[in-house]
């Protein structure tokens, strides 16, 4: 058995060594981290107007009015220049409206403000050129008879892909394949998409659920691979509705309008 005596020695010496810890966390207070913090960003209506303009313009098919809407989520990081400190990671960390990620994650690395923005907006434009080919094969028309124009400015990124895709086939009355998706409803989503209808993951989904709830969604899109993620933060009242391909996100969609909830998947 130790006595007191023989134990104060070491007691001492771990407060001793404690000092130079504590320097470094108060350091770390002061020195900027390479973390970005995250909330929920904005959404927006693809069935409706951005700026004035339609969001999405279609030319060489019928289109049709369209009711409820369809809203694309985003997050909001703060920029890849901002100087992030220990105390505002630390308040992050503990809150569900907020995500620390790593920077390297969220922006290219070596890379100025006017650059990164000018790779989003790439990127956007991408999304859109494979969600306006995703919609068309879907509904079986020509590319090159059918037009379709998408407009939704301040927003960079691929994650819209999806929401676009069922837009242009919510809007579009062709091939008996259409039709009304919403049945009235606000959906949200999000996810990326290929020309050939594969929806991918896109991250922050956590987020993204809180900015659709905010703005009165009721069933929320995921990419089937992030429903544990969705779920995780998933507000009172929004359903998840996983999805593979825009086949999937189409299907479901019209289970719900036609009030077939048991052919609808869940996370």
């Amino acid at each position: 058995m130790f006595s007191r005596l023989a134990r104060l020695p070491r007691a001492r010496a771990l407060a001793l060594c404690a000092l130079p810890v504590a320097g470094l966390f108060a350091a770390a207070g002061f020195a900027p981290l390479p973390f970005a913090i995250a909330q929920p960003g904005t959404t927006a209506d693809v069935l409706g107007k951005d700026q004035g303009r339609e969001v999405i313009t279609v030319s060489g098919a019928p289109v049709r009015p369209t009711e409820g809407q369809l809203r694309m989520t985003t997050i909001l990081a703060t920029g890849p220049s901002a100087s992030i400190g220990f105390s505002e990671v630390a308040d992050a960390w503990f809150r569900t409206d907020r995500a620390v990620l790593p920077k390297s994650s969220v922006y290219p690395t070596g890379e100025s403000d006017q650059e990164i923005q000018k790779h989003n907006l790439g990127e956007m434009k991408e999304s859109q050129d494979a969600a306006s080919l995703a919609a068309l094969d879907y509904l079986k028309l020509d590319p090159n008879k059918v037009k379709v124009n998408l407009h939704l400015a301040d927003v960079g990124g691929p994650s819209a892909g999806l929401l676009f895709s069922l837009g242009i086939v919510d809007k579009i009355d062709g091939n008996g394949k259409g039709g009304d998706l919403t049945g009235g409803r606000t959906i949200a989503g999000t996810g990326t998409i290929d020309p050939d209808g594969t929806v991918g993951a896109v991250g922050g989904v956590a987020l993204k659920t809180q900015a659709a709830a905010r703005d009165g969604a009721t069933v929320f899109l995921v990419p089937k691979g992030e429903c544990s993620q969705a779920q995780s933060e998933l507000p009172k009242g929004l359903r998840l509705v996983p999805v593979t391909a825009l086949s999937d996100a189409v299907s479901s969609l019209h289970s719900l309008e036609q009030g077939q909830e048991s052919k609808v998947p869940s996370c």
